[in-house]
């Protein structure tokens, strides 16, 4: 098992997830730290692209990896880190968005401008805008999908979603993307 920060590059290895997941549930802080170090990218990246604030990403990806420790002992290490901790990290992002945008219907005057993201999550402007215009539910369903490359079945074990409810987002929200770029491309 390769521990260095690059792995996170190459993708994490489910076995040497699952051994320092069970190092991590025997008090291990170097497995704990490590699991952060490989999955660090992916959990800001999904928070980032359905929040769209790189700063309040970065603060939902440390609270998901919080709440992730604490709940490791109860975590099934048959079951992939990774997904589990997508799980995590998009639920809070949705929360997030949808309590952004309830301040906004309430007259909230000041949101300041969002962070820029990091450049390699910069996506096409015309994209972007048009994704924020989803709702959270869907876009977490357009980015989990599209983006990050989980089978619909895999989003809806992982948000614990009937895959039907799933494909209902998708299939929403694409004819929204569709709708808001159609006049971009034309």
């Amino acid at each position: 098992m390769s521990g260095s920060a690059g792995d996170a590059a190459t993708g994490p290895e489910p076995q040497g997830d699952a051994a320092l997941v069970r190092a991590a549930q025997h008090g291990s802080e170097e497995a704990v730290e490590l699991l952060f170090r490989r999955h660090w990218r992916h959990a800001h990246r999904a928070a980032y692209l359905i929040v769209r604030d790189a700063a309040a990403a970065e603060d939902i990806a440390q609270e998901a990896f919080l709440a992730a420790t604490r709940a490791l002992e109860r975590f099934d290490r048959r079951r992939p880190f990774r997904p589990w901790l997508h799980r995590i990290v998009v639920n809070r992002a949705i929360d997030h968005a949808r309590a952004r945008t309830l301040r906004r219907e309430v007259g909230e005057e000041a949101l300041g401008e969002a962070a820029a993201p990091d450049p390699e999550d910069r996506l096409d402007p015309d994209l972007s805008a048009a994704l924020g215009e989803l709702d959270p539910e869907q876009r977490a369903a357009i980015v989990l999908r599209y983006l990050l490359d989980y089978t619909p079945g895999e989003i809806a074990r992982m948000l614990e979603l009937p895959r039907g409810t799933v494909n209902s987002r998708l299939r929403r929200g694409l004819d929204r993307l569709a709708d808001s770029l159609e006049g971009v491309l034309r």
